[in-house]
This record gives C-alpha cells, sequence and structure tokens, in this order.
C-alpha cells in the first residue's frame, strides 16, 4: 500500500509546495515578484506627480503661452510692449495712401510723386543742356519750385502715395526748407544775382577778407 498523506500531516517544504509557477522560477534559478494591481487605472507615481505639478502651475498662472487651459480653451499669448529684435514689416507712413481708386492706372495712383519727379527732373535737364541765358538759374529754381509743390501736396492732399515717406510733419519740414534753400541759392547765384541780400554780402566780404 503506498504511503499516502493525511490532513494532519504538515504541508511539504519547497517550490513543490508552491505551485506549479514557483517551481519553474526555481527551475530558471530566479525569483519572480508576483504581479502588483495597478492603482488609478494603470498610473503609475511618477506620472501622477507630473500630472498634479502641470495642474498646479496651471492653476497658479503661469502657463506658456498658447498652453491649453483645463476647460479646453487655448490661453492668449503675453503681450510684451518691448520691441521685436527683427523688423518683420514696415507700417505705411501717414497720408501714404493711394492718391486715386484702386481701377486707375499707375500713374494716376502715384500722380503727387511724379508731379514732384516730372519737375525736378525738368529743372535738371534745363541745367544740363543749358539752351538759353539764364538757363542754369532758372533750372536750379524749377527743381527748388519742385520741392516746395511737394510740400504743398504733402500738406492738402490726403493720400499722396510714395511721396509720403515719414510723418506729414517731416516730410513738410523736409521738402519745404530744401526746397526754400535750392530757390535762395539760385536767386542769389553769381553772377548778376536777382536777389540782393546785403547780410550775405557782407559774410562772404568778411569771409574772403
Amino acid at each position: 500500500m503506498g504511503a499516502g498523506t493525511s490532513p494532519a500531516d504538515p504541508a511539504p517544504a519547497g517550490p513543490a509546495a508552491e505551485g506549479p509557477d514557483a517551481a519553474a522560477a526555481a527551475a530558471t534559478g530566479g525569483t519572480e515578484e508576483p504581479a502588483r494591481p495597478e492603482v488609478d487605472g494603470g498610473s503609475s507615481e511618477p506620472a501622477r506627480a507630473e500630472a498634479e505639478a502641470g495642474s498646479g502651475s496651471t492653476a497658479s498662472g503661469t502657463a506658456e503661452p498658447g498652453s491649453t487651459e483645463p476647460d479646453g480653451k487655448a490661453s492668449a499669448p503675453r503681450k510684451t510692449r518691448r520691441f521685436p529684435l527683427f523688423t518683420r514689416d514696415t507700417a505705411r507712413p501717414e497720408g501714404g495712401g493711394r492718391a486715386a481708386s484702386g481701377d486707375a492706372p499707375a500713374p494716376a495712383r502715384q500722380w503727387p510723386l511724379l508731379t514732384v519727379l516730372g519737375t525736378a527732373g525738368a529743372g535738371l535737364l534745363i541745367v544740363a543742356l543749358d539752351p538759353f541765358a539764364e538757363a542754369f538759374r532758372i533750372g536750379t529754381i524749377l527743381i527748388g519750385a519742385a520741392l516746395i509743390a511737394g510740400a504743398v501736396l504733402r500738406w492738402v492732399v490726403p493720400a499722396v502715395g510714395m511721396l509720403a515717406v515719414r510723418s506729414r510733419f517731416t516730410d513738410l519740414v523736409t521738402y519745404g526748407l530744401m526746397g526754400t534753400l535750392i530757390v535762395l541759392l539760385a536767386l542769389v547765384a553769381q553772377p548778376q544775382p536777382w536777389l540782393d541780400v546785403p547780410i550775405l554780402e557782407n559774410a562772404v566780404r568778411f569771409t574772403i577778407r
């Protein structure tokens, strides 16, 4: 009659008592820990800590520009008054719009600039060709008058197209001052000046004396 074990006998020690999994682990020479059930739907401790840190930073209002808030809306980027490092575009100066409607041809849209350039070009041509007496003086006066006309157009016409370079005040001062100086120099040019200015004569005599 074979040897048997009764319920009163103590359980045998060793891998055989722990079942087939333990016996297989003992045969391979390793110790396998039983799988632990994960808590909170399979999230680990580091992931949970990062999630808590992210929610805390969002709640405190220190989220990065363009990040997503808990309610699903993207936060607006932060506005700064600091000038950008690189200029991306150029703002149109005051009064720099088209002088005519968009349906008009290009010369009509830029007629103030073409008027000034045409008058100044005619003056330069007269000075260069010298077709008559006093051509130098008349051509120079024509150049100065073109700049003065540009200042008047900048003041009167609301939109002057490419004639507007900077602000209205700056263009007025620049065009007007340069045109006036050119006309005055043309009038007092020697010989036989058309305008006698005693102060200038005294200044010239004092400097060359």
